[in-house]
């Protein structure tokens, strides 16, 4: 039992590693190439784990397991920040969402090759787990024919005919003058000195960014996802659906996270961030609510492990529509080009600690409040509800230094004295 919480446990550790090194990377090698580098471990990854049976080596799956979680905990943050900055203003809502396409099709994907008509066979596992080499090395190939992040080019290393190519390729032939006055006015007024993490903690300008972060992207944990889907089977088992065919429901609610992830990119640029938010946290906090009321009395009437099965869905499609769609936009819409690294090492680290500490507690705080272990989850999904509708500014079409005013008001008050504007103006 030790050897196999470790080994499910350290991917988190090793996606905490590199949400920690992120940021650091992608200033020094930049976006792209550090992502190129990234598929490398993944590769070594698949390698350890492909030969894992044949060497009669735990060890090796637990090696590959880890290197699995630094390259998750590397790409993740990366991905959303590159396909952010690439994207212009008008798209960049829809473009960073389809990050949360991407992860549900990966869940998906490991539910279909994971069935025992295909890889899930006592016989086939060590290809099973040695599959994230196959998109590793697709993205290998072809990242390279992609440009550079304009924003990093642009920013960061202050070549400016680099990202004016970088931009005609990524979005057609033009001079695109509105999105490089933006970028300009953005560089002029940060400077190109990277913060770092006690930079980011400690400056007043970013004090509400950071908060939002963490409370919305970093805390995610929190929301109970993972929760719900501990009591999948049962409730799946309970509403008369044959063991061996609750893996084919489960690829359902795949599929949902896929369908609703697809909905929140066509709807984040015209509702809003923030309306996405609030409203689907409102519902995650009902279903959470009902979903505990029918587990509690799931024994006295037969009918309720079937509403229990339609909350689960509605939970899911909910967390897509809503915090599982927005929270891949809002680390790059808040922070300014300096920042953004180090936010989204910070964002990461917390993310893939939650993960961590969630799955290590939750079987215990399960066996400790049965059905009422959804009580943290509720009152977390509220909070953010009232935060989200009361507290959180909108950053639909939006530049970056507009977005960084309405944070003024939040940072220093209503009533700033001019010393105070002088500072934000400048960070």
């Amino acid at each position: 039992m030790l050897l196999w919480t470790t080994i499910v446990s350290v991917y988190s550790i090793g996606g905490l590693l590199g949400s920690s090194i992120v940021g650091h990377l992608s200033f020094v090698f930049g976006r792209k190439k550090t992502q190129l580098y990234n598929n490398l471990v993944a590769i070594l990854g698949a390698v350890l784990m492909c030969m894992s049976r044949a060497a009669q080596s735990f060890e090796m799956i637990m090696l590959g397991r880890f290197l699995y979680g630094i390259n998750a905990g590397v790409s993740l943050n990366l991905h959303t920040m590159y396909i952010g900055e690439c994207a212009p203003q008008s798209k960049r809502g829809i473009v960073t969402a389809s990050v949360s396409f991407a992860i549900a099709m990966g869940r998906f994907m490991g539910f279909v090759i994971g069935l025992r008509e295909l890889l899930g066979t006592e016989e086939l596992w060590p290809y099973l787990l040695a599959c994230s080499a196959v998109p590793a090395l697709i993205q290998l190939l072809t990242l390279p024919f992609f440009p550079e992040s304009p924003r990093y080019l642009l920013i960061d290393k202050g070549d400016k005919e680099g990202c004016l190519k970088a931009m005609q390729q990524l979005w057609g032939p033009g001079e695109h003058s509105t999105e490089l006055k933006s970028m300009l006015a953005e560089k002029a007024a940060i400077g190109e000195q990277m913060k770092g993490l006690k930079d980011l903690l400690v400056d007043r300008t970013v004090r509400w960014q950071i908060i939002s972060v963490l409370l919305i992207c970093g805390a995610m944990q929190l929301i109970g996802i993972n929760a719900v889907y501990f009591y999948a089977y049962d409730i799946f088992h309970n509403a008369g659906i044959p063991a061996n065919e609750v893996p084919y429901v489960s690829l359902g609610i795949g599929l949902m996270e896929m369908l609703t992830a697809v909905l929140c990119g066509f709807l984040i640029d015209r509702l809003g961030r923030k309306t996405l938010l609030w409203v689907n946290y409102t519902i995650l906090a009902l279903s959470l609510s009902f979903l505990t009321a029918t587990l509690t009395f799931q024994d006295k009437y037969s009918w309720l492990p079937y509403v229990s099965s339609m909350l689960i869905f509605i939970f899911t499609m909910s967390f897509g529509l809503g915090p599982g769609g927005v929270t891949c936009v809002l680390p790059t819409e808040l922070f300014v080009q300096c920042y953004r690294p180090a936010a989204y090492a910070i964002c990461g680290a917390f993310l893939w600690l939650g993960l961590f500490v969630i799955g290590l507690a939750f079987p215990f705080i399960e066996e400790a409040l049965g059905t009422f272990c959804f009580i943290f989850f509720l009152v977390y999904c509220i909070l953010m509800a009232m935060y989200s509708f009361w507290i959180l500014p909108e950053t639909k079409d939006r530049t970056m230094m507009e977005i960084l005013e309405s944070f003024n008001k939040l940072n220093f008050g209503a009533k700033k004295d001019k010393e105070d504007k002088l500072v934000c103006t400048r960070l």
